[in-house]
């Protein structure tokens, strides 16, 4: 069978020496450099990025675009849209792509049985020193891609991490792309749809990338947070019922502790503050006794604290989700 035409779209924000990585690495891909593109789309980087980009020779092709700072579903929406590729592969530009990648999500999608999302792996680098918040995020998606391998999950639109997944560029269009209002979980949010239209999603552990992952606690907290109001969101208007039971039922198996301090710290602002603070110095006692299984159970603490505050706000708009009060 001949090698379909892949997109690479990558978006990236003032990541200038990842990036470089990103790239390097997608110049060595075992897949022909003939049949895949890279579309570099700067979203108002103010690093060097462009001037790089700019002058960028190889013998892959790769196509930069600007644009000013609006966040990345719009800066992925402005690569798909100037797209050649049947089939679109979405990387990120913290995310360095093992030579494999590509190959990969061309065969997961060639042993599909109908059209299908690929979802590739987003691992930890060897040697690569992680804040405790982060690594305790990538120990929380390996039991996601555990789960997944061994059958425990299917794959679906909850799992659709646009730092490194694929599917058909006419899928995209055909759903409208990317909602530009959303700063993060858009790509779940687009999943839903996509789903809805009749998409599968397939999960793909041999295609690679490794995630440098780097955030501050605070942007973690505000993303936990967030998360849990994009899900009554995504709920509420986006047709998706069907979470408000799954997030219940979710919450109901978490462990009492967690569920004791949602509970404890609903509606107290000040109380949820002190509760806040007070895990963190927890957080950074267990990391200096090198104590990881404290370490999870606080971090867990720290997450979903936000993330139930920031369902149960955005909840109480229209007075849903009985189950947090």
């Amino acid at each position: 069978m001949p090698f379909p035409q892949l997109s690479v779209v990558v978006p990236t924000y003032n990541r200038l020496g990842r990036l470089r990585s990103v790239i390097s690495a997608l110049e060595c891909q075992q897949y022909p450099a003939q049949n895949f593109e890279i579309i570099v789309v700067s979203d108002g980087s103010t690093d060097g990025t462009d001037d790089f980009l700019k002058a960028y020779r190889s013998e892959i092709t790769l196509r930069f675009f600007p644009q000013a700072n609006r966040g990345p579903a719009a800066a992925r929406n402005l690569g798909i849209d100037k797209a050649q590729g049947e089939l679109i592969v979405f990387i990120d530009d913290d995310v360095v792509p093992q030579p494999m990648l590509l190959a990969e999500h061309v065969r997961a999608h060639r042993e599909a049985a109908r059209e299908v999302a690929v979802i590739g792996p987003l691992l930890s680098p060897d040697g690569f020193v992680m804040s405790p918040w982060v690594r305790w995020e990538q120990q929380m998606l390996m039991k996601q891609y555990n789960a997944l391998q061994s059958g425990i999950w299917q794959a679906s639109a909850r799992q659709f991490y646009t730092g490194n997944a694929s599917l058909p560029r006419a899928r995209i269009l055909a759903a409208g792309g990317f909602d530009e209002k959303f700063r993060r979980a858009e790509d779940v949010e687009l999943a839903y749809r996509l789903s809805d239209q009749g998409l599968g999603f397939v999960f793909a552990m041999d295609a690679v990338g490794m995630h440098f992952a780097e955030r501050s606690f605070t942007s973690w907290l505000n993303a936990a947070y967030t998360y849990g109001g994009n899900d009554v969101i995504f709920a509420r208007d986006r047709n998706q019922q069907w979470l408000l039971a799954a997030i219940e039922n979710e919450f109901h198996q978490r462990h009492v502790l967690i569920r004791s301090l949602v509970g404890m710290c609903k509606g107290r602002p000040q109380l949820t503050s002190l509760t806040t603070a007070a895990l963190r110095f927890a957080a950074n006692a267990a990391n200096m006794m090198r104590s990881e299984k404290l370490e999870e159970i606080v971090y867990s603490g720290l997450f979903n604290l936000q993330y139930y505050r920031g369902l149960r706000d955005e909840m109480a708009k229209t007075r849903s989700l009985s189950f947090l009060g």
